[in-house]
């Protein structure tokens, strides 16, 4: 024991070689050490246990400290809102100490050693060196912080929540400026009446809905009891401030943990993880200032570990146990002092949400409601993985992998919302793809889906390697028990055996291979792969693939592919009897009962999925062509054929041509394909020839533009001396086409203006009748054509819509995926063309700012050189297209608005109904139709369950699902507002998800059946099958425009995603223009005019 101890002395002796060594400024690479590291055991002995201090990073001086949240320990130390005196010593480097969990200390106070321990401390400790002043090292210096004076604010200085109130004042005169002028008035200057005594709010609920059969079903909201606590919100300052909320929580966790019953009055806080912290009931203080000193375990350094790495005295490891180093050589831990300052803020006044939820106030207290829903989030977030609302874990089910080295974790949501029936927790199960912990050799492998061994990667391969490990977080493999984690941002252009770097201030090299087998003792294998950069891009560490391991729990947010999201939907594709289940299960372990959280608060949850009433609206009949063998059609269960029957309004095309670009289909099965696909349009009702007017050209994917353009041309020079166009192009494409079919969308419709329709390899051989009906609808609706109306719309039957010219808007935005960092935002708005049958349906689509909801094309104002100020936009050219179809101009608006958020409604609802008032008004003067605006929500949770599943009268025998045209006004919907759940359609597999309808102007007055029954039957209505379908077909048909139109965008050629692209199709300015952040958002080709007319996204 003394020889081990006279070690221990020896080890010691070499620490306080330190004094008054500089290091030199660290290189661009994985470590920073310099080529003394190389020289022979007992050489450079000061700086290399130096180094061994510093370098707990895996070889390198790390810029920034990392902390994890499950490994973050440390002590804290209570102040008083009294300022430090500034420190007039320079920052100097301190060696790391190891302080445990033993509670407060005095800052600078030295602790007296006993044989390697510090008293009192609880655990191994490090003896503290003289000072260095060390300006070039790139590592935060640890400084004494000065802690401002913080004074209390009285609760009248309001909060600072994160929820951002709406200035009620201001939404109502917005909304008296919305309203309906007299016709009197100008347009210009009109004088704006408030719909109502209460104009800043939505429109209430014109009483509940009596139509259809009456029936019990569950949904997946469970009530949760209003607390009667006294709510305090206190506002949370961190420094230094660290921009990830693991390290926040670690840090206020901390801080409970020492302080929640000498400091904190007993009081468990939630904490909202940025700004913002609740308690039920006051704290002892109005302002307080804490110390709280987390370390980071990631950073332990085992002796053994010390002197593999450092060479540190050669004959610890000759004469001596591993063992013997690793009782006597010190773990160095890097820790870090945060300051936290906790000052009251505000009371959430639960009184308040109370008389909401009773229907006696008209705004929800957004602040009360958020502090309920943090305090429910508290424990699922330190127990799970969270995402946006949901939580996810890889023991909440079985791991499922989706290809290319992803894997979908199952999770469940939560959020507590206002209802009815008062406040209800709404929990769902959920699914989504993480990356797999896989070393990254692996995970290229499986990525490329080759042995990155055999052969170089070509520039697409590290161009897809790239985008897929970019951001992703890694640990290091090659240092035993050290497992170091870096963030990657990029792949070196050189390969590992080609990778050199500096070693010291002389400018010598030496390779990335040399130094892993010199310094680890590690030999690199894949020696042609790149190395991954990672750390500060602007001086990039290099650590070969090979020995790094993808770190557990990180969620992939880039844009999955077609066979991932395949894969997933497999997963998350439940019967609703098991997605019920779950959900129950979900619940009860959970144990909201047993939540410390929700007890401190005082909120209780029912375990009981919630009754509601709900109805099942009749279908709607269809109408169909006097010819056929069935004149009309009474959907049953949300679907019917063609059988016997044509349609109603039958196109014509009298010329078309086929290109095949699929090298697997022979012209003879291209030629009979069309052939058999031409009989079947005249079948269904269209004008149209069996012939086409050329044989089939069969050509390569690569040459499509000049396939396109040739044929197209050589057909317009046999029709154009005949007065003849060309009517429609069928395309046969491979099963697997990239992107053809967008080049091909991209070239008829902005280029050559002419309707196509393209079919798969697999259907060419399958030949199904099925198949070759549902084209046939789409071909008719594409040129022109109608495939059914209503009944009820022919005789002038559907309230609100037959007794005067109505036209009805459907618009939606859609946003670029994760990953596609320069593409713009698209727009689309369609509108009926044809009144009353209101079937047919014409679109516009714009570019706008990347991740802009608001339309902002609706409406516009433009200087032009010759005609001056110039008005136009998407719904000006609409109204102006539904005049020139009915010779009528529209006396009633309805707008449906798809993919707008709860927190959008009222930001959304001023700006685009002001653009429809400036549209209508730049017509003709005191042009005014009243609007109805209805916001169509899918991306919701809220599920419906039939509450007997063997009823047959209220179940879908198939599915399990409950039956299309189950409407829900009551209990799970909002306490006050106009909104309602419908599940139009039949669910073919998983579980209905019903769509929420929530109205946010109506100056139509419908009544609550009104809106529900019109909406119902215009499901039926959808041109692109024979079923009903889950969103009303005028914003389904914008989000097939919004989606259309991306293929309308130039491709890249850069690894970033696709080029900015931009102004509106519709007539207005067609140069760039600049969007936020001054970048440039280049113009959408236009689409040509015969192509507008018709419903070409089909």
């Amino acid at each position: 024991m003394n020889n081990s101890k006279n070690i221990y002395l020896l080890h010691l002796a070499a620490l306080t070689m330190v004094k008054n060594k500089r290091y030199a400024p660290p290189s661009a690479r994985e470590s920073s050490e310099t080529k003394e590291a190389t020289r022979a055991p007992g050489q450079g002995l000061s700086q290399r246990v130096e180094r061994a201090q510093q370098h707990g990073d895996g070889g390198r001086v790390h810029a920034n400290t990392q902390y994890s949240q499950q490994g973050a320990r440390g002590g804290g130390r209570y102040q008083d809102p009294i300022p430090h005196q500034p420190s007039n010593d320079p920052a100097k480097y301190q060696a790391h100490g190891c302080y445990g969990r033993g509670g407060p200390r005095q800052r600078g106070t030295p602790r007296p050693y006993h044989d390697g321990r510090r008293s009192g401390s609880g655990g191994r400790g490090v003896p503290t060196t003289t000072s260095v002043t060390l300006p070039e090292l790139h590592q935060a210096p640890q400084v004494h912080h000065q802690v401002p004076v913080v004074t209390p604010s009285p609760p009248e200085t309001g909060s600072s929540s994160l929820h951002v109130e709406v200035n009620t004042g201001q939404v109502q005169l917005q909304f008296q400026q919305l309203a309906i002028p007299d016709q009197s008035s100008s347009i210009q200057g009109m004088q704006l009446a408030p719909p109502s005594s209460k104009s800043g709010r939505f429109p209430m609920r014109p009483g509940k809905g009596t139509s259809g059969s009456r029936c019990i079903v569950k949904a997946n909201h469970f009530s949760a009891e209003l607390p009667d606590k006294d709510l305090h919100q206190y506002d949370v300052s961190i420094s230094p401030d660290v921009p990830l909320h693991g390290v926040n929580r670690a840090v206020i966790g901390e801080l409970v943990t020492l302080y929640r019953q000498s400091h904190l009055g007993g009081r468990l806080p939630a904490y909202d993880g940025r700004k913002s912290l609740y308690t039920a009931g006051p704290l002892p203080f109005t302002t307080r200032t804490f110390e709280i000193v987390l370390q980071d375990e990631e950073d332990r350094i085992g002796g053994a570990q010390v002197a593999q790495r450092y060479a540190i005295l050669d004959i610890f490891v000759t004469c001596y146990s591993v063992c013997s180093l690793l009782i006597y050589l010190p773990v160095v831990r890097r820790e870090k002092h945060f300051m936290v300052v906790i000052k009251f803020a505000a009371r959430a006044d639960l009184h308040h949400l109370a008389m909401f939820l009773a229907g006696k106030l008209p705004d929800a207290p957004q602040d009360a409601i958020q502090v309920l829903d943090i305090v429910l989030r508290e424990l699922p977030t330190a127990r799970y993985s969270p995402v946006a609302r949901s939580f996810y874990s890889p023991n909440l089910g079985t791991r499922q992998q989706l290809g290319d080295g992803l894997e979908s974790w199952r999770g469940f949501y939560q959020s507590i919302r206002p209802t009815q029936m008062g406040l209800s927790l709404n929990i769902d199960m959920s699914s989504t793809a993480f990356i797999e912990p896989l070393p990254v050799i692996d995970f290229v492998a499986q990525l490329l889906n080759r042995n990155v061994s055999i052969r170089p990667l070509s520039d697409a391969d590290r161009v897809k390697i790239k985008k897929a490990l970019r951001g992703v977080k890694v640990e290091v493999t090659h240092r035993g028990n050290m497992r170091r984690k870096y963030r990657i941002f990029g792949l070196t252009s050189q390969a590992a055996r080609e990778l050199t770097f500096p070693i010291d201030d002389h400018g010598t090299m030496k390779t990335v291979i040399l130094y892993f087998q010199e310094t680890y003792g590690f030999n690199i294998q894949h020696t042609t792969l790149p190395c991954l950069q990672v750390g500060n891009p602007q001086k990039p560490n290099y650590l070969p693939m090979e020995v790094c391991k993808i770190v557990e729990g990180q969620r992939y947010s880039k844009r999955l592919n077609d066979k991932q999201i395949t894969a997933l939907l497999k997963v998350t594709c439940q019967r609703p009897q098991q997605r019920e289940l779950d959900i129950l299960q979900t619940v009860n372990h959970n144990a909201y009962h047993e939540d410390p959280y929700a007890q401190e608060f005082g909120i209780r949850i029912d375990e009981r999925l919630a009754l509601v009433e709900a109805r099942v609206l009749p279908p709607p009949r269809l109408k169909y062509h006097d010819s056929g063998r069935e004149k009309d059609v009474l959907p049953r269960i949300g679907q019917w054929n063609m059988r016997n029957k044509k349609m109603v309004n039958g196109g014509r095309v009298n010329d078309w041509i086929c290109i095949n670009f699929s090298r697997n289909v022979p012209d003879s099965a291209a030629t009979s394909f069309c052939r058999q696909l031409a009989e079947m349009c005249q079948i269904s009702g269209m004008d149209f020839s069996i012939d086409p007017l050329f044989p089939p050209l069969t050509t390569r994917p690569e040459n499509v533009e000049r396939a396109l353009r040739s044929r197209y041309q050589d057909a317009m020079n046999a029709l154009k001396p005949l007065g003849r166009q060309l009517d429609l192009l069928i395309v046969v494409l491979p099963d697997n086409n990239g992107s053809l079919y967008g080049n091909i969308k991209r070239i008829c419709e902005t280029d050559l203006g002419l309707a196509s329709q393209c079919c798969l390899t697999k259907h060419v051989y399958k030949r199904s009748p099925q198949y070759f009906a549902n084209v046939a609808l789409k071909i008719n609706v594409k040129v022109g054509g109608r495939n059914t109306v209503l009944v009820d719309a022919l005789s002038r039957r559907i309230p609100l819509v037959s007794d005067r010219p109505t036209i009805i808007f459907g618009a939606d935005v859609s946003h670029p995926h994760p990953g596609e960092d320069s593409s713009p935002s698209i727009a689309a708005v369609v509108a009926s063309q044809d009144w009353p049958e209101v079937t047919k349906y014409a679109g516009l689509v714009s570019a706008q700012t990347r991740r802009q909801e608001l339309i902002q094309d609706l409406f516009k104002v433009w200087q032009d050189p010759q005609r001056g100020t110039v008005t136009g936009g998407m719904v000006k050219e609409l109204l102006i297209s539904f005049r020139r179809s009915t010779g009528q101009k529209p006396q009633r608006i309805i707008f449906y608005r798809d993919g707008v958020s709860e927190g959008q409604f009222y930001q959304v609802l001023l700006y685009e109904l002001d653009a429809i008032r400036k549209a209508c008004a730049s017509l003709e003067p005191n042009y005014q139709p009243p609007v109805t605006f209805v916001v169509v929500q899918k991306r919701h949770h809220t599920r419906l369950f039939a509450n007997n599943h063997n009823d047959q009268r209220s179940v879908d025998g198939k599915s399990g699902n409950i039956l299309p045209g189950t409407v829900v006004d009551s209990k799970i919907c909002h306490p006050t507002e106009f909104d309602f759940y419908l599940c139009s359609h039949a669910g073919i597999q998983g579980t209905s998800r019903p769509a929420h309808y929530h109205v946010l102007w109506d100056e139509n007055k419908f009544t609550a059946d009104g809106l529900q029954t019109l909406t119902n039957n215009l499901c039926y209505t959808y041109a692109r099958c024979t079923r009903s379908v889950s969103v009303v077909p005028p914003a389904y048909y914008a989000h097939l425009a919004a989606f259309r139109a991306r293929f309308y965008m130039e491709p890249d050629t850069s690894d970033g995603g696709s080029v900015a692209s931009g102004v509106t199709t519709s007539r207005g300015p067609t140069g760039a223009r600049r969007a936020a952040g001054n970048v440039a958002v280049k113009p959408l080709p236009d689409l040509k005019e015969n192509v507008k007319r018709v419903m070409f996204y089909c």
